[in-house]
This record gives C-alpha cells, sequence and structure tokens, in this order.
C-alpha cells in the first residue's frame, strides 16, 4: 500500500521561513561580499541553517535571482508588476497624480533595497551561464512590466499612444536599478535627491505638458 501524502501547514510554514532566510542572506552577502565571494557555507551561516538546506532550495544563481525578486516586491516568482496587489491599487487610482508620485514612491523604495543585488546579478552573469539566463530572463520581465506602465501612462493621457513604444523603452532606462547604484552607490547622492531626480526625469517623458 502506498504511503498516504502528508501535509502539516506548520511544516510547510517552517519550510517557508528557512526559505526566506536563504533568501535574505544570499541578498545581504551577495550585496556586500559580491556574487564570487560568497559561498552556500557562507550563505547558511548567515541565515543560521544547514549548508544542505541551502543546497536544497537551489543554486547559488537562481537564490540570487529570487532573493532579488523577494527584495523587490516583497515576494519571489515571475508575476509581473501589474499583478502584484499594492502596484494594482496604485494603478487603479482615479487621481493620476497621486498614482503616479505613489508609484514613483514604491519605484524608490525598490531600487533602495536591490541595488546592489542588481551589481551582483550583473558580475554573476558575467560567470555563470544559469546567471546570465537568469538575468536575461528578468530583463525581459521588466521590458513587459515598462509596456505595461507605458500603456498606463498613455490611458491616463500622460503620452501620445503612438510613442508607446519608445516611452517603454525610456522608463526602462529611467526607473531601473542601474540609475539608483549610480546615483546614490557611486556618487553619493541620498535617497531624497534620487527621488527628486526620478520625478523629473518621469516628468521629462510626459507629452502632456
Amino acid at each position: 500500500m502506498a504511503k498516504r501524502a502528508y501535509s502539516s501547514p506548520r511544516r510547510a510554514a517552517e519550510a517557508a521561513r528557512t526559505r526566506e532566510l536563504i533568501l535574505d542572506a544570499t541578498a545581504t552577502l551577495c550585496a556586500r561580499d559580491g556574487y564570487l565571494a560568497t559561498t552556500l557555507k557562507a550563505i547558511a551561516a548567515e541565515a543560521g541553517v544547514s549548508v544542505q538546506s541551502v543546497t536544497a532550495a537551489g543554486t547559488k544563481a537562481v537564490l540570487l535571482i529570487a532573493a532579488f525578486e523577494r527584495a523587490f516586491s516583497g515576494t519571489e516568482g515571475r508575476e509581473s508588476l501589474a499583478d502584484r496587489p499594492d502596484v494594482r491599487a496604485i494603478m487603479q487610482r482615479p487621481d493620476t497624480e497621486l498614482a503616479l508620485d505613489q508609484y514613483l514612491d514604491y519605484v524608490a523604495d525598490a531600487n533602495s533595497r536591490t541595488s546592489g543585488i542588481v551589481r551582483a546579478m550583473e558580475a554573476a552573469a558575467q560567470l555563470d551561464e544559469a546567471a546570465a539566463a537568469a538575468l536575461a530572463d528578468l530583463e525581459g520581465r521588466r521590458r513587459s512590466d515598462m509596456g505595461l506602465a507605458a500603456r498606463w501612462f498613455a490611458q491616463r493621457g500622460l503620452i501620445d499612444p503612438a510613442d508607446i513604444p519608445r516611452i517603454a523603452d525610456e522608463l526602462g532606462y529611467v526607473v531601473g536599478g542601474e540609475a539608483y547604484a549610480y546615483f546614490v552607490g557611486l556618487r553619493g547622492w541620498t535617497a531624497a535627491d534620487y527621488r527628486a531626480w526620478l520625478a523629473r526625469a518621469v516628468s521629462s517623458i510626459r507629452t502632456d505638458r
């Protein structure tokens, strides 16, 4: 007789918490020490779990991408930004200026949490084929998200619908974590300086003014 599958909510919750600890440790170490210097053993020590638990959770490249997703939006997964409840709530606000302001707050906060991870992912892509493929996939998802954002801009009358493809490219550059890493990480700007620049940059994209 086959054994009956047993599922314990408590066990599932513990497994989920262990994975969160592993992903948070991966994000911390890769951002601080770099991808190459971060070992699975170091991740285990930082997370307070066994090396076996880390190994079972995935390769270092897989963990890094999942860590980015968790740091950026709070959960890991391939869903579009527009499918996330907090972003969807922003996009559905009737006051366009308030919605845009809250969206930029969301982007600025997310970039502040992930800029170090982005640098680690770029370094990982030079060393690991799996990391390169994962980064390419992530970039594809970002392009899709920016397309959605550009269409929202058009629906709200902020841009000409004919400009959606170009605006999507411009938004991808402006709201990307690379700009945050440059201004705050390299040039020493404050988070407030960056947020003000972000507002100016996005305002310059609009064609309704």
